[in-house]
């Protein structure tokens, strides 16, 4: 049963971000849903009236965010989930990425997560209270090739999210990625994939990848509402997880594959050490009082 909670919800137009925003405001809760066009959601304030407080926002421009947040705490007197799904893939072998795509994918989904985030922690330190959620993928576990920098964006949000969990822990905050698999979203759409151009050299590849994933079955958007309430209503969520019944095997097995690296060559890594033992960290990593 819903407590009433008030979402945060980025990249709410389509996919996931609509999927979840439209299901808690089905349970009673109060909804803020960005997207960088907020007309699209007017079926959702015709249904849900007040309850839902739409807004223009690019997550690439920290400014916007900053101002997004504020209203959004004035708009509902408190903010408790700060859901981050803003993003798109972008693919192309890395040799095929061009600057100015590489920039653009880590603006948006590294950077316009970080300055959400960055302007909704003091409201919720003040509250002692909220729950940070941030969508990474299992792209952001594993990687597969052309994927090379939609998945460095996914882990860098995955470091960028277990350290901000053990930073706020002590002020009552949560933190939460969420990691799917593959599933039938308009993620395929121009607007939330985007193809460097192609060098021919890197076809083979790409058509043994596409030849591997064409058959699997594709996960249903609208089953992953109940999983994501389990983890906000939870009073200890998890740090980490995995939507979709492919996730958890596969992500056993490259654990397994890199515990099994990391042991064999476990020798030469303890011998990197060196021998000295009157090494210490230096002074000017103390924190300033």
């Amino acid at each position: 049963m819903s407590d009433g909670k008030v979402w945060f919800i980025t990249g709410s137009s389509r996919g996931f971000g609509r999927v979840w925003a439209e299901a808690a405001l089905q349970r009673g809760d109060k909804v803020v849903a960005t997207a960088r066009n907020p007309a699209v959601l007017q079926p959702l304030v015709t249904l849900y009236g007040k309850s839902i407080l739409p807004l223009a926002l690019d997550v690439t421009d920290r400014t916007a965010a900053f101002q997004a947040v504020a209203k959004a705490k004035d708009s509902f007197g408190r903010l408790d989930i700060i859901l981050n799904n803003a993003g798109y893939g972008q693919l192309g072998a890395v040799e095929e990425l061009s600057e100015a795509e590489v920039r653009a994918q880590i603006e948006t989904n590294l950077f316009g997560t970080l300055w959400v985030t960055q302007a909704a922690l003091p409201i919720l330190r003040a509250q002692k209270s909220g729950h940070i959620l941030a969508v990474s993928s299992i792209g952001g576990v594993v990687a597969f090739p052309t994927g090379g920098m939609y998945h460095a964006s996914k882990w860098g949000l995955e470091g960028l999210m277990e350290a901000l969990s053990q930073e706020v822990a002590a002020f009552g905050i949560k933190v939460t990625l969420i990691e799917p698999g593959g599933y039938a979203t308009d993620f395929a759409d121009p607007s939330s994939i985007r193809a460097s151009s192609s060098m021919p050299a890197y076809n083979p590849i790409k058509e043994q990848l596409f030849a591997a994933f064409a058959s699997e079955s594709m996960g249903d958007p609208h089953a992953t509402p109940e999983a994501i309430f389990k983890v906000v209503d939870a009073a200890e969520p998890p740090l980490r997880i995995l939507l979709g019944a492919t996730t958890v095997p596969t992500v056993r097995k490259t654990y397994e594959e890199r515990l099994a690296t990391w042991d064999k060559w476990a020798s030469v890594s303890a011998a990197a050490q060196g021998t000295r033992t009157d090494l210490r960290l230096p002074e000017t990593f103390r924190p300033a009082s």
